[in-house]
């Protein structure tokens, strides 16, 4: 076994000086953002929904996991390189999925959708757009917190995924 250890070192190694002596490049700097996008304001969504904890906590999530995964730091709206705003347009809870034996509801699911988009503020290019984005997630009864967290959750993985997609 120690043979295979040795062989899949020396292949990673082979590997690494080959794409560098091809002249490919790699980094994780900008998360899959152009390369002149260090820095970015979240503005507050638009809200459309009767929910108000909805904006605030998915505020709260897109300014720490865009900030991270996408490796930008946050700015002011006016010096920001780039612009993320949206509107959450339907927000509906409460939707039975199971049921306990006493035909009661036990498992019920929520749904967020939004409009978001990310723009380059130098050059006004749409960095990344989605309209209707969707997600849900099933909770317990009673337990609704729990769910639009996971459904955020989601929304933001969403968001960053189509960010790095884009370039």
């Amino acid at each position: 076994m120690p043979r295979f250890g040795t062989f899949l070192r020396s292949a990673g190694a082979a590997f690494l000086i080959g794409v560098a002596g091809c002249g490919v490049r790699y980094s994780l700097h900008g998360g899959g953002l152009p390369s002149n996008i260090h820095t970015m304001a979240i503005l507050p969504f638009d809200n459309l929904t009767a929910s108000p904890d909805v904006q605030q906590e998915l505020f709260d999530a897109l300014h720490k996991e865009l900030r991270r995964r996408l490796g930008v730091r946050d700015a002011p709206e006016q010096k920001a390189d780039a612009i993320v705003r949206g509107t959450i347009t339907d927000y509906q809870s409460d939707i039975p999925q199971a049921y306990s034996a006493q035909a009661t509801s036990a498992t019920r699911r929520l749904e967020i959708t939004v409009d978001i988009e990310i723009v380059d503020q130098a050059s006004g290019k749409v960095l990344f757009q989605q309209k209707g984005m969707k997600t849900d997630a099933d909770y317990a009864e009673r337990a609704e917190a729990d769910g639009r967290k996971k459904a955020i959750s989601q929304l933001v993985d969403k968001v960053v995924e189509g960010a790095q997609s884009q370039w």
